[in-house]
């Protein structure tokens, strides 16, 4: 708070001595925000709350039986749902108000229990057969339509992950780096096919101004997708001699992104595409270094890593100044 201000504004005769006090007492014994604390405790709430109903289940199968168990599952999933139906604003094409934050609760803890419900009919009664593929495309349709019917930013990424298990692009970067990369090759093309539709989807958002509020969430699975999905076929075809074409590909994604990001204004998006792309130039200045097996070879290696290191955080510095300047 400015309390210059207010001294000259009682100085013109503006503002009152008491007003003065006053807002200098305020200014002295400033409020402390605990919103993000608040939601933090709630979502961790929900996430326990169900976790607990799984465990109490689990050790009291045998007592309870199935029937009641998913009895009671459908309960709590059909209770906050019509919750959530009774409670929720219209619906718009752009950003719909949240009635509470209880309500976001609410709704997060229903499409939970749908999971869990859907999941134990599979698992118990094999609804779906062997075809797991359509037990995870229902539960995907439900979550997105939930996402977009409610507006819940936290729903559609669940729907994401859903549509992620779809495709078999469950692989995490934990995975790839420890058991080789060799091993995810099949997922590989679901992996860049994913990212790409993410990114689609996230520019048809903001297009055709439809939850355009979706974009950044879209933006940032399809961006850390496809790149990743890129720069593993890269090390997976290394010793193939058109394994560059994946370099390049990072390169002409990493600047359509580059541009849609000082569009969009986004350091955010700035700052991952730069790192990807500078990983990607550095791992082929990297195999160029070791084709020549020599000790000059690992000096100019430590020299490049060290100044490119730097050049890579003035870079950095250079476009947090130039976005703010737009």
């Amino acid at each position: 708070m400015d309390t210059d201000l207010y001294k000259k504004l009682h100085h013109e005769g503006l503002i009152s001595e008491e007003t003065l006090e006053k807002i200098a007492e305020k200014h002295k014994n400033p409020l402390f925000s605990l919103h993000w604390e608040l939601k933090t405790l709630l979502y961790l709430g929900v996430t326990l709350l169900s976790t607990g109903l799984g465990v109490l289940i689990y050790k009291n199968i045998d007592t309870i039986g199935h029937q009641f168990i998913l009895l009671f599952i459908a309960g709590i999933c059909a209770g906050c749902f019509v919750y959530c139906v009774k409670k929720r604003n219209p619906f718009s094409r752009g950003k719909v108000k949240s009635p509470s934050s209880f309500y976001d609760y609410i709704l997060l803890l229903g499409c939970l229990s749908l999971l869990s419900f859907l999941g134990y009919l599979q698992v118990q009664y094999q609804v779906f057969g062997n075809n797991y593929g359509l037990a995870t495309f229902i539960p995907m349709l439900i979550l997105f339509y939930m996402a977009y019917e409610f507006d819940h930013i936290g729903v559609l990424s669940m729907a994401i992950t859903n549509l992620a298990i779809w495709l078999g692009a469950t692989i995490t970067p934990y995975t790839m780096l420890s058991n080789g990369f060799n091993s995810s090759d099949p997922l590989i093309i679901p992996y860049l096919f994913l990212g790409m539709l993410l990114l689609a989807a996230a520019y048809l958002s903001e297009r055709y101004n439809f939850k355009k509020h979706f974009k950044f969430t879209y933006h940032n699975f399809g961006l850390n997708i496809s790149f990743l999905a890129l720069l593993t076929g890269y090390f997976s075809f290394y010793e193939n001699s058109l394994s560059f074409l994946w370099l390049i590909t990072v390169l002409i994604l990493g600047y359509v992104l580059y541009k849609d990001a000082f569009r969009s204004k986004s350091f955010y998006f700035l700052l991952l595409i730069t790192l990807y792309t500078y990983v990607a130039i550095s791992t082929l200045i990297v195999r160029v270094l070791f084709s020549m097996d020599s000790e000059l070879a690992f000096v100019i290696g430590l020299l490049y890593f060290i100044g490119s290191a730097i050049g890579l955080i003035i870079a950095l510095i250079h476009l947090n100044k130039k976005i703010k300047e737009i």
